[in-house]
C-alpha cells in the first residue's frame, strides 16, 4: 500500500502505521510495547498528517485539540490522500517545530470519537526555503551545545 513515488494521492512509507517492536530483550521491555524511530532533520516537519479522523465534519474539534499543543498556521482536510472507510485525512501546519513534535507525541494513537488517530509528519509539504531555515537553525543549536562541552 505504501509507495515511494512523490506524488499526492499515494501513501508514503513514513505514513503507514506499523506495530511496535517485538524483538526487545526481556530486561529492556517496559510496561507497554515500544518502538524506536529515528527522525532526521528532513523527516521532521511542522506539518502533521492526521489519519483516522471520523468523516462526520469533526475538523473543528480536531483542530481545537491540536491547538492545545501550540498555535497552528493553517489546517485543511486532504481529499487527495486515500482514507480508510468513513474517515478523513487532515493536514495541520504548526508555527514552530517544537509544537508539532509535542502534538505528534501526545496525539498519536489517541482515541477520538470512537476511533484511533494516526499522526505522522508530512515532510512532502515542506518547501525548500523552510528546509533551509530548519537546517540553519539546527546548525546554530549544535554550535551552542558544543560550546557548552
Amino acid at each position: 500500500m505504501a509507495s515511494s513515488s512523490r506524488e499526492l494521492g499515494n501513501l508514503f512509507d513514513h505514513q503507514v502505521w506499523s506495530a511496535a517492536c517485538n524483538t526487545w530483550a526481556k530486561y529492556g521491555e517496559g510496561g507497554w510495547p515500544g518502538a524506536v524511530i529515528v527522525y532526521t532533520i528532513n523527516l521532521e516537519s511542522q506539518y502533521l498528517l492526521i489519519q483516522g479522523g471520523p468523516a462526520v465534519g469533526a475538523m473543528k474539534e480536531i483542530v481545537e485539540r491540536f491547538t492545545l499543543y501550540g498555535a497552528n498556521e493553517q489546517y485543511n482536510a486532504l481529499d487527495e490522500y486515500p482514507p480508510e472507510d468513513f474517515t478523513e485525512v487532515y493536514l495541520i501546519k504548526f508555527i514552530n517545530l517544537k509544537s508539532a513534535r509535542r502534538a505528534k507525541r501526545k496525539m498519536d494513537e489517541q482515541s477520538f470519537l470512537s476511533g484511533l488517530l494516526h499522526v505522522c509528519y508530512a515532510p512532502e509539504f515542506v518547501t525548500v526555503e523552510e528546509t533551509r531555515k530548519k537546517k540553519k537553525k539546527n546548525r546554530s543549536a549544535e554550535g551552542i551545545c558544543s560550546k557548552n562541552y
